[in-house]
């Protein structure tokens, strides 16, 4: 049989949950790398089989089944969402909006439109933040750029920490979905909730994190100690009951301010032992 594709981010904060699949534990699937916006593309054309996808993608990707258990969320701010401020927030009229986002420009829209105040213009660029200030009031960076983002230059605000300060639920930016074509085909006996959340776990062990942090701290510029709290405080790794909760909270905010399509109602691989729905 052949391996299940697996689409993956290439940021730091997908790093815990790619542990088993890099070191050669999962030989069952095949793993490509690439931004959010891209990975849930791979799903829609059927390049991949299995995607990591933001949250907005689910309401444009027909025919898909999420994993449960596994998330990018956080519960606090999050420190890789950002937006960044030439002025104070009521003088903003115009933001640059990055273009491997989905869900984090949906969210800038909804926190605009609810609490904000709306009337203002977003424009898709590359995720610069010195190009899209040159012409914007503001720019929008996810990521691994925004994690590098010197904040004592610029007013930012962490669209995590205020969507929970505004809602009091926690922000799920994306997910682990197979397209329900691949999972039909896939070996009867393989546990994709297993194989996923099990993966997460490896790659939370301190172990891990500490090999984690080695690598990716230079790649960053940020010190090990920062790497790790990123993972381990700002970034939340289950789809609790909480999470989706907040999830369904998302797609309704979004879908009122036109933000995004209705979303479907949400099918998860192995429904029967799905918490929460």
């Amino acid at each position: 049989m052949k391996p299940l594709r697996i689409s993956a981010i290439s940021y730091l904060n997908t790093a815990p949950l790619m542990w088993d699949f890099e070191r050669g534990v999962r030989p069952d699937f095949e793993v490509s790398y690439t931004i959010p916006s891209l990975c849930a593309a791979s799903l829609r054309e059927g390049s991949a089989d299995v995607g990591i996808i933001p949250a907005a993608a689910y309401t444009s990707i027909s025919n898909l089944a999420i994993i449960p258990g596994v998330a990018i969320a956080s519960r606090r701010a999050v420190r890789s969402i950002l937006l960044v401020s030439k002025v104070p927030l009521e003088e903003i009229r115009t933001v640059a909006v990055d273009t491997s986002s989905m869900t984090s420009v949906a969210l800038i829209k909804i926190l605009f439109a609810k609490w904000w105040g709306g009337g203002r213009t977003f424009t898709p660029m590359a995720p610069d933040i010195a190009q899209m200030l040159e012409t914007h009031d503001a720019g929008l960076v996810i990521g691994d750029p925004a994690l590098q983002i010197n904040r004592s230059r610029y007013v930012t605000y962490d669209l995590a920490e205020e969507w929970i300060r505004l809602t009091g639920k926690p922000f799920v930016f994306a997910f682990w979905a197979v397209r329900q074509a691949s999972l039909t085909a896939a070996d009867r006996d393989l546990d994709l909730a297993a194989t996923f959340q099990e993966s997460r776990d490896h790659g939370l062990l301190p172990k891990s994190l500490d090999h984690i942090a080695t690598t990716w701290s230079p790649r960053l510029r940020l010190s090990q100690t920062e790497v790790k709290s990123y993972l381990t405080e700002n970034i939340y790794y289950s789809l609790d009951p909480a999470c989706l909760e907040g999830m369904q909270l998302f797609y309704q905010y979004a879908q009122e301010c036109g933000a995004l399509a209705s979303a479907p109602p949400l099918c998860f691989v192995n429904a029967a032992k799905a918490v929460g729905i």
